[in-house]
């Protein structure tokens, strides 16, 4: 199987996951002091929103590139 072929469909499928999960997240851990033997961390959870624009285009440049991939000159 060709380089692009892979490249294409995964780019498909990262494009599905997008859409069907819409946003991930995760843990932030800054440290705000150190206090002899004791440290004060904070954890923040942070979630990142996927766009839809974002995921459909994705599987459109994937559909794009398993197409023009599989025509040989």
């Amino acid at each position: 199987m060709d380089s692009l072929k892979i490249v294409a469909i995964i780019l498909i499928v990262l494009g599905i996951i997008g859409l069907a999960y819409g946003s991930f997240t995760y843990i932030s851990e800054t440290r705000t002091a150190d206090l002899g033997l004791f440290q004060v961390s904070v954890q923040d959870k942070e979630t990142v929103n996927i766009p839809i624009w974002a995921g459909v285009g994705v599987i459109i440049a994937g559909g794009a590139l398993l197409l023009f991939s599989s025509k040989k000159a």
